[in-house]
């Protein structure tokens, strides 16, 4: 079966390539945004399904909806695939979602429900909502994604004969190559008339299992016969692959029946449909308000046991449809390596992090001032997990740039809790050692959250050797961006900047603190560089480093700090694009070239970076209140991890260093270095742009 189904292929092989481009194009396009998860998994060929999102946003209450959400996604990587839950974010296609979006999905009220008719309308006004069978189907499909798992599909509805409703999820399956996993047709539509329409449409509908009893959605019989039956995943994965390479341009429906020992009474079922759907009449509900009110109301009358047999069909839905992702990816790669000349392959270019990961305790004081000579101060203690390298990663990978992390871990009773936090992280560089404690730090705070002391063990970094990190050269070869903190060994920072100067990479260091900041600079490594993010204390450590004059004290007052980090910057900017001073409670300096009004963010060439002015430009922080902060310890790296987000999104200046200022203001008011709230839905170009900004002020350097 699978040389036949190669020969066939390779007659197609002509078409290949436009398509390649035309689905770069789409996922590059401004409508779009796809997950680094998703973007990875297409470019390494592995199996990814399709979720919908109106099953979140329409179908089900809250907070079921979010748990559901999750859930399935779980389910789906546990079974060998990709999750990419497609949903439309302020006017913008997402495919593959992150936690916060999700939470945003699950909780926001009047979103909109996204057929194949409303997507260019949603984003030409920016709206918000839930994409349908339609919807996904279509994205899926120029995305690259021939596997959709869904709860159940549109049809015919009841006395369709006379009101010609019928959803466009049949249309959709009759014209775009998609196979869409689900339970069948939900059972308040006309399931004889929707296998008749769907005959008419061409689509071809096989029942999953033992029988070629078509299923009704609740119930796993609905006295209806499939057309055809595939008996498990690996007879599906086959049914599919002929249809793609025939190029029919259709879909396929695979009709997985709800586990016997879930699925609710037939009859029981039946009769809450047909009292919902009297009061749908009385009530004057059709269109596409009809289901999502038929839903509501059999689950009423059925106290509850539809929503139960609808959580369960997703459930066993998301498993069987991942397992047919996998044996489907199976059969596509044996055809390429048998039958088809070789591609290129297309490995997704993303951000690389390198540095620490901490448990952190956090002790903060009651009072401003705190008393030593042994007495007890009164205060609270937290813990939470930091370390620089691990809050850039964490607030790059909420805000939708989720970058490949490298760090180290013992392998004690702290390392499973931080990997268990950071899932929505890629880990797959972490390194975790036996015999090796897992880095801490304590942070003793004031009351008005001012950092008083830090101590820390963190032997476990000197293990981020240039020998591990070099497995990785590949990653680091085709990165936009390399981050990397002061925690790593020097060794490791001169081989990293050592791959930048010869592969023209963009390198961010982050200084970490005063003692480790100079790293870099005890050789010409960090004419590398790219741009640092260093405080004033750091900042004149490395003065201090390069034999520059440094002053004995540093000032207190804005306008001197301000003139004190230009005359300690300016000598750095011979080679580096810029430097983001931070300021703590005053905000951010931002020094380096002037270009058209304001400091030039994009990496240029060293004649480049010659031209234009040097200056300085001042960004006020945002006004909040000494009882409102919380943690200090991971606003700053949420401010760096702002600003390099709106930087690879190729935002202006004033809006990459305003996404930092966000991001920064939420992680003050969280008992997290990196607030759980920071997402690409509150820290963007829209929130850029609805707030009211302090004056921002510039001057020359010379």
């Amino acid at each position: 079966m699978i040389g036949n189904l190669a020969c066939t292929l390779g007659r197609q092989i002509g078409a290949v390539a436009p398509r390649i481009i035309q689905m770069r194009r789409f996922l590059h396009g401004t409508h779009f945004r796809v997950s680094s998860s998703v973007e990875e998994a297409l470019a390494d060929g592995r199996p990814i399904v399709a979720l919908e999102s109106t099953i979140i946003t329409h179908g089900m209450p809250y907070p079921q909806n979010l748990s559901m959400a999750r859930e399935v996604e779980e389910i789906v990587r546990t079974n060998g695939s990709v999750p990419a839950t497609v949903g439309i974010l302020n006017g913008r296609i997402h495919i593959g979602l992150n936690d916060e979006e999700l939470q945003f999905l699950a909780k926001s009220k009047n979103l909109v429900k996204v057929s194949r008719r409303d997507l260019p309308y949603v984003l030409s006004q920016g709206l918000s909502g839930g994409t349908t069978v339609s919807g996904t189907m279509i994205v899926a499909h120029k995305a690259g994604i021939p596997v959709f798992v869904t709860g159940g599909i549109g049809g015919v509805h009841r006395e369709g004969e006379k009101t010609m409703d019928v959803s466009a999820d049949l249309t959709e399956l009759g014209r775009t190559a998609v196979a869409v996993v689900s339970a069948g047709v939900k059972s308040i539509l006309d399931i004889g008339r929707t296998l008749e329409y769907l005959e008419t449409q061409g689509v071809c509908v096989a029942a999953f299992g033992d029988s070629r009893e078509f299923p009704a959605f609740f119930s796993h019989q609905s006295g209806f016969q499939a057309p055809c039956q595939v008996q498990n995943e690996e007879e599906a994965a086959k049914l599919i692959a002929s249809t793609l390479a025939l190029g029919l341009g259709s879909g396929v429906l695979i009709a997985v029946p709800c586990p016997k020992g879930e699925a609710a009474s037939g009859q029981v079922i039946e009769d809450a449909i047909q009292e919902a759907l009297s009061n749908a009449r009385s009530k004057g509900i059709t269109g596409k308000e009809l289901t999502p009110f038929m839903l509501q109301k059999v689950n009423e009358l059925t106290s509850g046991k539809s929503l139960d047999s609808n959580i369960a069909l997703i459930r066993n839905n998301a498993r069987v449809g991942s397992r047919i992702a996998v044996a489907l990816s199976k059969i596509q790669t044996a055809t390429r390596k048998g039958n088809l000349p070789r591609r290129e392959k297309v490995t997704a270019r993303r951000p690389v992090v390198i540095g620490g990961i901490n448990v952190d305790f956090i002790a903060k004081a009651r009072n401003t001032t705190i008393q030593a000579g042994g007495q007890t101060n009164a205060g609270q203690v937290s813990q939470s997990f930091g370390g620089v390298g691990r809050n850039l990663a964490d607030c790059l990978s909420r805000l939708g740039k989720t970058p490949l992390f490298i760090s180290a871990l013992g392998k004690d009773e702290h390392s499973e809790s931080i990997l268990r936090y950071c899932r929505h992280m890629d880990m797959a560089g972490v390194l975790q050692l036996a015999g090796h404690s897992t880095a801490t730090y304590c942070a003793v705070i004031t009351g008005s959250g001012e950092l008083s002391l830090g101590l820390g063990d963190m032997d476990i970094h000197q293990q981020i050797t240039e020998q591990y990190v070099s497995r990785f050269k590949e990653s680091l070869c085709l990165a936009p961006l390399v981050c990397i903190d002061g925690n790593v060994p020097v060794a490791t920072i001169q081989y990293v900047c050592e791959i930048a100067t010869e592969h023209q990479i963009a390198v961010c260091y982050e200084p970490t603190d005063e003692n480790k900041a100079s790293k870099p600079f005890l050789s010409d490594s960090w004419k590398a560089l790219t741009y640092i993010s260093p405080n004033l204390r750091e900042l004149r450590a490395i003065n201090r480093t390069l034999g520059h004059p440094v002053p004995a004290e540093l000032p207190s007052r804005l306008e001197d700090v301000v003139r004190t980090a230009m005359t300690l910057t300016h000598p750095l900017l011979t080679q580096l694009q810029f430097v983001v001073v931070t300021l703590g409670m005053h905000g951010v300096l931002l020094c380096g070239r002037r270009v058209e009004g304001s400091v030039s963010l994009c990496p240029g060439t060293r004649k480049q970076n010659a031209a234009g002015e040097l200056c300085a430009t001042h960004y006020p922080a945002i006004p909040i209140s000494r009882e409102e902060i919380v943690n200090v310890s991971g606003a700053g790296d949420s401010l760096m991890a702002g600003i390099i987000a709106g930087l690879l999104a190729g935002h202006d200046t004033d809006t990459c260093v305003r996404m930092g200022l966000l991001a920064a203001c939420l992680s003050l008011r969280s008992y997290e270095p990196v607030s759980q709230e920071i997402s690409t839905v509150s820290v963007n170009l829209e929130q850029v742009r609805a707030r009211s900004w302090p004056e921002v002020k510039m001057w020359k350097m010379n």
